[in-house]
């Protein structure tokens, strides 16, 4: 059984190692890990600025101008995954990424 399961590891795919194609999602994830953790911060200071210059009534803020940005962030969102190697793989990186990034 470990010698099958060696083998599909080692093997080649269409002339391509197989752990080069097993190392391509957990980079991917590594390097989207790291963008989502830099949006992150920046997101948070945006929203801090967002709700003093609210307070001090430089513009209004309501649901109907925050609801014409939310669709087009969904519709980013499912391209985005659409796009994406989903896997195990992905989700490692994707936790690496953001824990050290």
């Amino acid at each position: 059984m470990w010698s099958n399961l060696l083998g599909l590891v080692t093997s080649n795919l269409g002339g391509v190692p197989t752990l080069l194609i097993m190392a391509v999602p957990v980079i991917l994830g590594l390097i989207i890990g790291f963008f989502i953790k830099k949006a992150l911060k920046l997101a948070i200071i945006a929203a801090i600025i967002l709700v003093i210059a609210t307070y001090f009534g430089f513009f209004g803020l309501t649901w109907a101008t925050l609801g014409n940005v939310g669709m087009d962030v969904i519709q980013g969102g499912i391209l985005l995954f659409g796009m994406l190697p989903l896997g195990i793989g992905l989700v490692i990186g994707l936790i690496i990424g953001f824990i050290f990034g």
